[in-house]
């Protein structure tokens, strides 16, 4: 599956990224893939060549591109426990600095971008995300309902806080067909509560369900966080979710 960078405009700049797709010159179904906290890394294009594999063209952008291009971090190949907290804590900036009023501001071009590119078909996007990009996935979907048709979270962060922009406030207009993912800690059954009566309020297809003995992170194969049958259980609940709803050849 070739992979290809690709630079973004946006409207504070251009945002660096990757796409993986199908080498057989024919167009795909789009899926915008928000990485996690740690940030464009190999894992990451495994991942991206797995979904090329099963047809679709996934755009993965460095959603810390306001601050430096990718790698923004100097990562080792496998971050341990005993150096993720010091890596979470020079990343926090860039998190904090991540507004959801920038999220939108990105969302939408990322979605222009995606959808103009000649090997993308035309139809309904996914929308996926880990760690803080299950939150990101959650209000591009959100904010673009008529463009995206399938919504998958995993390992989410807060999608459920008091603030008045909390992401399961901002539901009302889905449409389209959600899974959340959740490690065992992940969310409180409160939480979790609140986020299913959101999406019933919206009135979309959705699963939430916690995936037995993980912990945050277990999708990423270069943490010690990672659990092989949470991460196939991922594949197991994801591949079908984007089958359903996007327009496959």
């Amino acid at each position: 599956m070739p992979t290809k960078t690709l630079h973004i405009p946006t409207p504070d700049g251009q945002a660096d990224a990757f796409a993986v797709h199908p080498d057989d010159g024919s167009q795909h179904p789009g899926v915008l893939l928000y990485m996690d906290a740690f940030g464009l890394r190999p894992v990451l294009e495994e991942m991206a060549g797995e979904l090329a594999r099963h047809g679709y063209f996934v755009l993965v952008p460095n959603v810390y591109y306001r601050h430096a291009p990718s790698p923004v971090l100097d990562l080792p190949e496998h971050i341990g426990e005993d150096v993720r907290s010091g890596i979470i804590g020079r990343l926090m900036p860039l998190i904090e600095a991540h507004t959801p009023e920038r999220v939108l501001r990105d969302a939408g071009a990322y979605l222009r971008f995606l959808t103009s590119l000649p090997e993308v078909s035309d139809g309904p996007v996914g929308t996926i995300g880990y760690c803080m990009g299950a939150v990101l996935a959650m209000r591009t979907a959100a904010a673009h309902p008529d463009q995206v048709a399938a919504c998958a979270g995993f390992h989410p962060g807060p999608l459920v806080t008091d603030a008045p922009d909390s992401p399961h406030r901002q539901l009302s207009s889905l449409t389209a067909e959600v899974h959340i993912g959740l490690a065992e800690q992940d969310m409180t059954p409160e939480a979790r509560a609140e986020l299913e009566q959101a999406l019933d309020a919206a009135g979309v297809g959705y699963t939430t369900e916690v995936y037995p003995d993980t912990v945050h992170g277990f999708t990423m194969s270069d943490t010690d966080a990672f659990d092989p049958a949470g991460h196939q259980r991922h594949w197991d609940r994801l591949l079908p979710l984007l089958d359903r709803n996007l327009t496959t050849d």
